[in-house]
């Protein structure tokens, strides 16, 4: 069970791709930032998005 969302609507607004500067999708249920340009999905930790590629797993 969700206690609240994953990550600030707001900001997921203005993230994009490290790697192609594309905006971000929201897998909340992997809670993860997906780039489908990159084929990259960035995990969010504790609410912060960790926009490293080398942190990214690779879809």
């Amino acid at each position: 069970m969700s206690i609240g969302p994953v990550i600030d609507p707001w900001l997921l607004e203005r993230l994009v791709c490290p790697a192609t500067r594309t905006p971000l999708r929201l897998d909340e249920a992997a809670r993860e930032l997906v780039s489908d340009e990159a084929g990259l999905a960035y995990p969010i930790r504790d609410g912060v998005p960790v926009l490293l590629i080398e942190a990214a797993r690779h879809l």
